[in-house]
């Protein structure tokens, strides 16, 4: 509307021979990029109308070919708003899918499982994602609170199904295997199935980093099986642990190759404690010197900060550290140790109600 008041007001200031009548087509292409049809179309009528008066006032001006292009360009942007707005619809239901696929694989983790209080971030790199090779999950069992979170290789929907596939075949196992070492082979089952389910050619490398945590009830340790991940940040108080495998343990998807033996590391966890787990997304983030994101420091400066905070800052410094250019999907879960209201293990309770 703006521009065409304006190219209106210019036409009837100037001179003849100037002609900015003839750029009275260009308001309804515009309006087609952003307008419904119906508006398009009520913007070419009031171009039209306005040439049809510079032509009562200026005889000599070439009315008629100016207002053959704006029927013309009318009816052209037209169809384009139409296109435009059918593009938009499919892609709206295309996003509607998307976000109850990652609904599925992704399903929101209860703010407090157990007596762990869990928050979690997910970033996938390109704008326009929803979901990515990354995954996570949380779950209350008989053995204590089990979490899972990993990366699988490459991206795009392939990664996306193995993911899938990953966090499935957990959510399954966690309930049934007494050992982590159950789940991990459990887990190495299931993405080796869905790998073999591809022609070979489709086949590169596919494999997964994964850690396996568990915090039995009531018992002030926790217990970690890490293939091949990021090893997770435990703060006691304001002392911070990296804490790595002491023994390495096959990528899912390689126990093939390099052996299923599994190493199960255990560590003091205490009430106040804080763990964060995270994806490779988080410390391969660069600065524009390419230097990678200091996590470990970063992670000595948040001292007593609750799990969603922690996160929310995490997010926050992550973007301004890239200025907003994540190169990878990221996910990440913070935990906090709280103490059982009634005192009691309810590894008890929730046998019995099995």
């Amino acid at each position: 509307m703006v521009l065409t008041a304006v190219i209106a007001g210019l036409a009837f200031a100037t001179p003849r021979d100037v002609a900015f009548s003839r750029m009275l087509p260009v308001a309804p292409a515009v309006a087609a990029s952003v307008w419904p049809v119906l508006p398009t179309v009520l913007l070419g009528m009031v171009c039209l109308a306005i040439m049809i008066g510079l032509g009562i006032v200026y005889p000599d001006l070439g009315t008629w070919w100016t207002a053959a292009a704006i029927v013309a360009g009318t009816g052209a942007a037209a169809y384009a708003s139409y296109v435009r707005l059918q593009r938009e619809q499919t892609l709206l239901q295309v996003r509607l899918v998307a976000d109850a696929a990652q609904r599925v694989l992704l399903r929101p983790i209860p703010r407090r499982v157990g007596c762990v209080e869990i928050e979690s971030l997910y970033l996938a790199a390109a704008a326009q994602a929803r979901i990515g090779g990354d995954f996570y999950e949380a779950v209350d069992t008989p053995y204590g609170v089990r979490l899972l979170i990993g990366d699988v290789r490459g991206k795009g929907l392939s990664a996306v199904a193995a993911a899938s596939a990953v966090v499935n075949s957990f959510r399954e196992a966690a309930y049934d295997q007494p050992d982590l070492s159950g789940i991990a082979r459990r887990l190495e089952a299931s993405i080796t199935r869905y790998s073999a389910s591809f022609p070979a050619h489709d086949l590169p490398e596919r494999f997964a980093t994964a850690l396996l945590a568990e915090i039995p009830h009531g018992s002030g340790r926790i217990r970690i099986l890490n293939c091949g991940h990021p090893p997770p940040l435990l703060m006691h108080h304001r002392e911070l642990r990296v804490l790595r495998p002491t023994a390495p343990s096959p990528l899912l998807n390689l126990a093939a190759l390099i052996g299923d033996r599994y190493s199960i590391d255990s560590v003091a966890f205490t009430t106040g404690d804080r763990l964060l787990l995270y994806t490779d997304g988080v410390t391969e983030t660069r600065n524009h010197s390419g230097d990678f994101f200091p996590l470990p420091d970063w992670m000595q400066q948040q001292t007593s900060v609750p799990p969603r905070e922690l996160l929310d800052r995490l997010h926050r410094d992550l973007v301004r550290y890239s200025s907003g250019g994540l190169n990878d999907d990221i996910a990440a879960l913070a935990l906090r140790l709280r103490e059982y209201p009634d005192r009691e293990d309810p590894r008890a309770s929730a046998l019995g109600g099995a």
